[in-house]
């Protein structure tokens, strides 16, 4: 399984970005081999629809999970409708939260939590 951190750096020491749309990077990690691969969020400087950019990217990755802070209205949508699961206030480092993810320590939402335009700001 293919699973999508939000993050602030491109590795597995990076801290998880507490924004989706607007984060850094996004690290994908297939649980299977144990491989990553990092990303650059396009959608990051987006005027608008960063967070539904970033939901298809993630799923032109074949993710199946996104892990990270906060996914706004809009992105949730997109996920949702491309079935794919989210858990948010995650927090720590991308390994650590990969780590608690397979001990299935996250519990999966179907809900936004957090507004439209959350981290336009930086909040």
């Amino acid at each position: 399984m293919k699973i999508a951190i939000s993050s602030t750096g491109p590795d597995l020491e990076s801290a998880v970005d507490n924004r989706f749309g607007r984060c850094a990077y996004f690290i994908i990690y297939d649980t299977e081999t144990k491989n990553h691969e990092a990303i650059t969020n396009v959608s990051a400087g987006a005027s608008g629809g960063a967070g539904i950019q970033a939901a298809q990217n993630i799923k032109e990755k074949n993710a199946e999970i996104v892990l990270t802070g906060n996914v706004g209205p809009n992105a949730m949508a997109t996920l949702s409708a491309a079935k794919i699961g989210v858990a948010v206030g995650v927090s720590g480092t991308v390994k650590e939260v990969i780590g608690r993810f397979q001990t299935g320590e996250y519990k999966l939402t179907e809900q936004a939590n957090v507004s439209s335009h959350f981290g336009f700001k930086e909040e």
